[in-house]
């Protein structure tokens, strides 16, 4: 297919840019510190473990480390020149600590199996306190409840009224 001439030209005039550090002064950068800005991403190394390629890059919201889809922050800018392969692994190795794929919920206590769902009860440590779920129900526990010491008997007895609680309200 035939390209107009300002498309040519404008593909063969498009600078190459880079962002600068938070910690960097437009007017202090030199030469060698924006040679090595140009030269992110940078590749880390290949993940033995699966072939993903690992890179170190600077983003909109600070630098991290990129494998595939997943992404992980690093602690500072600095790190994206000097991590290597084996520390880029370690933290991959690692549960993500918040957003969308991190990882659930800590288990408080497991407890026996409810009696309306009949699945296994758990006290688990959510964003809002402690709460008792069964997998489908989730109920806050009171604040005279311990989470530690919390019985199968008031489990069931906080699902019970979680259950009659949604029952009422209708389906959202």
């Amino acid at each position: 297919k035939e390209k107009r001439i300002n498309q040519i030209i404008d593909e063969r005039l498009k600078p190459a840019t880079a962002s600068l550090f938070s910690s960097m002064e437009p007017s202090t950068v030199t030469l060698e510190e924006a040679l090595k800005l140009m030269s992110l991403p940078r590749e880390v190394g290949v993940d033995p473990s699966d072939g993903e390629v690992i890179t170190a890059q600077n983003g909109r919201y600070g630098p991290y480390l990129k494998k595939g889809t997943d992404s992980r922050t690093l602690g500072s800018e600095e790190q994206i020149f000097t991590i290597t392969l084996d520390e880029a692994r370690r933290i991959y190795a690692e549960p993500k600590r918040r957003g969308r794929g991190a990882t659930s919920q800590s288990v408080i206590k497991q407890l026996g199996d409810n009696d309306v769902s009949g699945k296994p009860m758990s006290v688990r440590d959510g964003r809002f306190g402690p709460y008792v779920t069964d997998g489908t129900t989730n109920a806050s526990l009171r604040r005279g409840d311990d989470p530690t010491a919390l019985t199968d008997a008031r489990a069931n007895e906080l699902l019970s009224e979680r259950r009659a609680k949604e029952a009422a309200d209708g389906p959202k």
